[in-house]
């Protein structure tokens, strides 16, 4: 594990400590929370622009033609 000096303007970690009070867990905590979170969001976004990437637009029409052009069931509806 590593140890990471971190500034904080005396307002934000005011507002951390008191977060992380409410979650019951401490403020190391909370924040490694946090970032992990930030990073999965943007991996996530990344993930997702590398597979709009490989699509083929030509397939996804070619795929939605293949379905009946029907009204939804009953049960299937909003």
């Amino acid at each position: 594990m590593s140890t990471l000096s971190l500034r904080l303007p005396n307002s934000l970690h005011d507002r951390v400590r008191k977060l992380a009070d409410a979650e019951g867990v401490s403020i190391n905590q909370f924040i490694s929370t946090a970032v992990a979170e930030k990073m999965s969001a943007l991996m996530t976004s990344e993930y997702l622009a590398e597979r709009a990437e490989r699509g083929d637009r030509a397939l996804f029409e070619s795929a939605l033609s293949s379905i009946p052009d029907a009204p939804a069931r009953d049960d299937d509806s909003l």
